[in-house]
């Protein structure tokens, strides 16, 4: 659909700051969207889906704050919901919401599928008090679906297949205390791809993005094998795609940059795009979106070769390809990771996205790059395979003159 003027508006009785006091859930116009038959997917081993989860980790004012959201995600037609110990208080803000759902509306309450998260590391004891507090805040006997939060260096991996992790599971499988365990990954390829092959996973949540298309191979694997597969926040981690610069709004008319992400998305066969809604009106584009589960129409298609033509022409013949064959770098530069943003900032606009993933690269553990363009040493060992003879030494060092700035720190440290 063409993209509006502005934002899309709010929905109606929204508050747009996501706080409105009372019941929230039980108001006449909740639900309203369902009557639009919203898409479900498959997803592993457990149930079907809709196109859009909602992740927990910004509605995190109060519970009030996240039962607004929650309505409106509902009224969205979405029916999965995703949180974690990690984000702060949002297990606990959702268990009193679903304990006010269940009251008002059993059925609908009945309807969600809950998936939470675990994060690497603990030994058996350690992860079964850990689940069992996720379950008291959540006031649940079972989750649909538990995860492994952030499988994302070959230790974690090895926790996970053979080590407590594989113990954790089979007793929370075994229990009835999980209906099927899956993984998030930030880490490499050949880890991701470890991890599916080792047939121990319902489902996997990977970074899957309009603008960094590495890991759908990966992605469309995992679905062959009858894996759920999630995208990792395709509007923030994406690009920052809810506040679009004016050279991308351009690029991507007659369509929002957002809406057009979100589709390309949804026409790659992925399970669910994951949300992290922080007020109602930030699940505008999912209600909008809730049944356009369809191919692209030619005139998306259209909008996206018009979006891609446009960046490469400004990048010229500095446009990296994305092809990894540069590596391995003998000083460990992650230089595809650091010209992808490259390419965002002067091929489409996205110099605050771009400049906000440079600054935090070394400060966010195994969640991200360790080394940004300061540890090229200018060997050239990278010259010789890069099949568009790209001079990789001058747009690293390019790179870092664009986009250094002050540190910047991740959501959850």
């Amino acid at each position: 659909m063409p993209a509006p003027e502005g934002p899309p508006p709010p929905g109606p009785g929204a508050d747009p700051g996501g706080t409105s006091p009372g019941s929230a859930i039980s108001r006449s116009g909740l639900g309203a969207a369902l009557g639009h038959a919203p898409a479900r997917r498959p997803f592993g081993r457990g149930p079907a889906v809709s196109l859009f989860t909602l992740g927990t980790m910004r509605a995190l004012g109060s519970a009030d704050q996240l039962e607004a959201v929650l309505a409106a995600a509902l009224d969205a037609g979405i029916n999965h919901i995703e949180t974690a110990p990690a984000y702060g208080p949002a297990e606990r803000f959702l268990g009193q919401v679903l304990g006010k759902l269940q009251r008002s509306c059993s059925a609908r309450r009945d309807g969600l599928v809950i998936t939470s998260k675990i994060l690497p590391g603990p030994d058996l004891a350690q992860g079964q008090v850990q689940l069992r507090g996720s379950l008291e805040r959540l006031g649940l006997a079972r989750l649909d679906n538990l995860a492994v939060h952030g499988l994302n260096t070959p230790d974690h991996l090895d926790w996970a297949l053979r080590g407590a992790g594989a113990e954790l599971f089979a007793w929370a499988l075994g229990e009835g205390l999980v209906g099927q365990v899956g993984f998030s990954s930030h880490g490499s390829n050949d880890l991701i791809a470890a991890a599916l092959a080792s047939e121990r996973f319902g489902f996997c949540s990977l970074h899957l993005h309009l603008f960094d298309r590495q890991r759908l191979p990966l992605a469309q694997a995992a679905l062959a094998a009858g894996l759920g597969v999630l995208a990792i926040s395709p509007a923030d981690k994406g690009g920052r795609l809810y506040a679009p610069p004016a050279q991308l709004l351009a690029d991507c008319r007659p369509f929002a940059p957002l809406e057009l992400a979100y589709r390309f998305l949804i026409d790659q066969g992925l399970s669910s795009l994951t949300l992290g809604a922080a007020s109602v009106s930030d699940l505008d584009w999912a209600r909008q979106l809730a049944g356009a589960d369809g191919p692209l129409s030619r005139q998306e298609r259209s909008s996206l070769d018009q979006l891609l033509a446009a960046g490469r022409q400004r990048l010229g013949d500095d446009f990296c390809g994305q092809c990894q064959a540069c590596l391995p770098c003998p000083s460990a530069v992650p230089i595809p990771a650091l010209l992808r943003l490259r390419n965002l900032a002067v091929g489409h606009g996205l110099e605050v996205f771009a400049g906000e993933r440079y600054n935090l690269i070394g400060r966010a553990g195994h969640w991200w790059e360790q080394l940004d363009a300061r540890a090229c040493q200018a060997c050239g060992a990278c010259l010789p395979r890069c099949p568009h003879g790209l001079p990789i030494p001058e747009l690293l060092a390019d790179t870092h003159r664009r986009l250094a700035a002050a540190p910047q720190r991740r959501l959850w440290g």
